[in-house]
């Protein structure tokens, strides 16, 4: 747990770092168009280079095109599409920064076509994206060596460990990928062999406790590890919210994508995206706080309504408060409108054997004696669930996610449950669309909210939610 509350500051970290680099590249690429800009503007005036240069100059580049801020746009559109503001190597590749200008030179052209013609429309878009992507090229190394010997990188490295056999670990981290002041800030490494190595940090055993002691928030595999080892290490790693690297080699994790990403010349194999998952996550509150405000003015009336009515039904409070456990084990008071009667907790114990699941942390009774004639009703049609959305709004549960469970089923988790704890629970997820009570099996709950927390996205979350609404309609497995 001590890893998964890790795990979002670290998030925020990569999303962070993500954030400066695409303002720094934009902020650059129109530096250099700015310049290039003023420059067509003095040579095509004959200012600087006389008239003799300046004709034709004009004739392959007429006022109103690259003078024009509308190309600045396509050409910020045509890197953006062709990677030139990811990680790694990407943002500096001349290959890929020619591709960006070979897009952004044509999206400005084809009107062009109709009436100055195919030749001079063809040398036109030479011309100009030859000249732009030289100017791009250079900005992006002038900006490497400005950040290496200038500004200094150490503080927005990315804090990293390297796993694997001393020997590959310590060849890796000299290697230019890991140099220092770069994107890495080599903090050790955890060395795979059994009795560690002095220089290493720990060996395996140690991993969990020191991405907590030392804040990692990146892990670099090195060298042959034994796929079991491997996938404790992925685990781990991702559960704390790191990113996550290898050195190119075969192997086949469960749940993780690999992908090749180069940096500074070195082929590294992420097997997460981590980045993409903290810009996804942003997008995803972002969601959440919208949703949960829509919904709390929209259904005023009908809160009021129901709570006039729980209070005609039967004495006692509106609200039911239950602490629950979130993201990370944190606990939290989750709040539905009261279906039962009060104290109805203190009964469950003298109820334990109508439990219809016969699994203490799946409770459930049909027909259970504690609940109100009106709290059937709004169980049926999930009615009881809606106060939730003011922990949504609070950022303690997200519209989609796994279903909280009680603080006290803790004590009953094995190792493997713990998994769930990784994302936001949610009003509705995997589970709800499911089966809902129907699902009397505790372990494929838990798979089910294990199969979200890694294949989570947010078109998975709009399935999720598009599905509820029938979910709740056929009433299957609510009681």
């Amino acid at each position: 747990m001590d890893l998964q509350r890790r795990a979002p500051r670290n998030l925020r970290r990569h999303l962070e770092r993500a954030t400066v680099r695409l303002l720094v590249l934009v902020t650059a690429d129109l530096a250099a168009f700015a310049v290039l800009r003023e420059l067509y503007r003095l040579v095509g005036e004959g200012e600087a280079l006389g008239t003799f240069v300046a004709r034709p100059i004009e004739a392959l580049l007429p006022a109103g095109y690259l003078d024009g801020w509308q190309y600045a746009a396509a050409l910020i559109i045509g890197l953006f599409v062709t990677g030139n503001y990811g990680p790694g190597d990407a943002r500096r590749a001349p290959k890929r920064l020619l591709a960006g200008c070979l897009l952004a030179t044509a999206l400005p052209l084809w009107a062009a076509l109709w009436h100055r013609g195919l030749g001079l429309v063809a040398a036109q878009y030479a011309v100009t994206t030859a000249v732009v992507w030289i100017a791009l090229v250079a900005v992006r190394f002038a900006l490497d060596v400005v950040d290496a010997r200038v500004v200094g990188r150490a503080p927005a490295s990315s804090r990293t460990l390297l796993v694997g056999p001393a020997e590959e670990c310590r060849a890796l981290a000299a290697r230019r990928a890991f140099a220092p002041r770069g994107e890495h800030a080599v903090l050790g490494y955890v060395d795979t062999a059994a009795p560690a190595h002095p220089t290493a940090l720990g060996s395996l055993i140690d991993l969990p406790a020191l991405l907590q002691r030392h804040h990692v928030e990146s892990v670099v595999v090195c060298g042959h590890i034994a796929d079991g080892d491997l996938g404790d290490v992925v685990e781990q790693a991702l559960t704390a919210g790191c990113h996550v690297f290898s050195v190119p080699r075969a192997f086949e994790v469960a749940g993780v994508q690999p992908s090749v990403v180069w940096k500074r010349t070195q082929p590294l194999v992420e097997l997460s995206a981590q980045t993409l998952k903290a810009q996804q996550f942003a997008v995803k509150r972002v969601v959440d706080v919208v949703g949960a405000s829509v919904g709390l003015v929209a259904l005023a009336p009908l809160y009021l309504a129901v709570a006039a009515l729980i209070k005609f039904d039967s004495p006692g409070p509106v609200l039911f408060r239950q602490r629950r456990t979130g993201i990370g084990g944190r606990p939290f008071l989750m709040l539905k409108f009261r279906t039962m009667v009060d104290g109805a907790e203190a009964l469950k114990p003298s109820l334990a054997h109508l439990n219809h699941t016969g699994d203490p942390r799946l409770f459930k009774i049909r027909n259970d004696p504690r609940v109100s004639r009106l709290g059937r009703w709004l169980r049926r049609w999930s009615v009881d669930e809606l106060p939730q959305l003011w922990n949504v709004l609070r950022g303690e549960m997200s519209l989609v996610g796994p279903r909280p469970f009680p603080e006290m089923d803790f004590t009953a988790y094995e190792l493997h449950h713990f998994s769930r704890l990784g994302a936001k629970p949610g009003i509705t997820g995997l589970w709800q669309v499911n089966g809902r009570s129907d699902i009397v099996d505790f372990e494929e709950v838990i798979a089910l909210d294990t199969k979200y927390v890694r294949e989570w996205s947010l078109p998975l979350d709009l399935q999720i939610l598009l599905k509820t609404v029938p979910a709740v309609i056929r009433r299957k497995g609510a009681f």
